[in-house]
């Protein structure tokens, strides 16, 4: 199975950007915890940042009948794109979303999310590890 990370603003700046919150973890700390259990699951992964919300709107179309499943942390832009869902909804690859914090329990305009129209499952507030757990349920749900 082969997947894509996408992840939003700000999400560059792990490990110094808000710690209490997000961690002291680095963005390149994910990646290869990410690569990691991706090689131990027996897929490949690629990834991908941005803050700018069309390039990441145009990596998702790129991936259309590349990848197998997405694993999208839209950062900021899960409560305002609906370009990155509309993006996502054309593209009907399987797709989960993830939060490094638990966006439920912080500001109430968090806990809206448009990514949400479309993806199958949520992970928030799990830290580094929701993404393992986004990759195992795409892993355990399309590759049998």
């Amino acid at each position: 199975m082969h997947l894509l990370v996408i992840n939003g603003p700000n999400l560059n700046l792990l490990g110094i950007r808000e710690p209490d919150i997000y961690g002291r973890g680095t963005y390149n700390d994910l990646c290869r915890r990410i690569s990691a259990h991706a090689e131990a699951c027996g897929a490949t992964v690629e990834f991908f940042q941005s803050n700018h919300e069309g390039a990441i709107v145009d990596r998702i179309q790129e991936a259309y009948q590349v990848v197998d499943g997405i694993i999208i942390n839209p950062a900021a832009y899960t409560h305002t794109s609906v370009a990155i869902l509309d993006a996502l909804k054309a593209v009907a690859i399987p797709c989960v979303e993830v939060h490094i914090s638990d966006v439920d329990a912080r500001e109430a305009f968090r806990k809206v999310s448009y990514v949400a129209l479309v993806a199958e499952k949520r992970f928030a507030g799990y830290g580094f590890d929701g993404y393992l757990m986004a990759m195992d349920y795409l892993i355990e749900t399309y590759h049998s």
